[in-house]
């Protein structure tokens, strides 16, 4: 795997609900060409949540600079996600317009992707636009026996006011992966990114 170095919102750590807590990855220097990759990438948006690249979502995984153009890995935010096609296709046409062709995008899903993965650059882009983030840890390691996913969030304060006096109106919101909430304090409603 590929982490540009030092760089805000860089690929997370493989790991997550699935594969156990995020583990560090071995890190090897980037070439020019890949960090202008990921430069580029930066760029594209979430189609779904566009205040947010592929980067601050933590869905590119992997940019590899080969002889002839770029492979970038994906890992999809979940398996029905129905923005997976748009956001390759966007992936893929932002390097090409910027001269990486030919470009190669590929889907990995394992391990698979957890909130976790959001950039803190990302959490606050999310809070900015009106968005609660995800908080917590959507990562579990209890040893080997099963343990609970607790899939209703707690403590989801209000991204317009602050206010901790919120209530969950209905468990999707305008995608699968928001909820929609009200602040009691300024009765305004709102989205929280569900941690996954």
């Amino acid at each position: 795997m590929v982490i540009p170095p030092a760089a805000p919102s860089a690929p997370p750590p493989q790991g997550g609900a699935a594969g156990g807590p995020a583990k560090p990855v071995p890190r090897r220097p980037l070439g020019q060409r890949e960090q202008t990759a990921w430069a580029v990438l930066q760029q594209v948006p979430d189609p779904e949540v566009p205040v947010l690249s592929v980067c601050d979502l933590g869905i590119v995984r992997e940019v590899k600079a080969l002889d002839a153009g770029v492979e970038v890995v994906l890992t999809p935010t979940y398996s029905g996600c129905p923005a997976t096609e748009v956001i390759a296709q966007s992936v893929h046409d932002a390097l090409a317009a910027a001269g990486f062709g030919p470009v190669t995008v590929s889907t990995r899903r394992a391990p698979a992707w957890t909130t976790d993965w959001i950039s803190a650059e990302g959490r606050r882009k999310l809070r900015d636009y009106g968005i609660a983030p995800p908080s917590g840890s959507a990562a579990v390691d209890d040893g080997p026996r099963p343990v609970a996913i607790r899939i209703h969030a707690r403590g989801v304060d209000c991204p317009r006011c602050g206010s901790a006096q919120t209530e969950r109106l209905s468990a999707f919101g305008s995608t699968a992966c928001k909820a929609l909430y009200r602040c009691l304090s300024c009765r305004e409603p709102f989205e929280h990114f569900k941690p996954i």
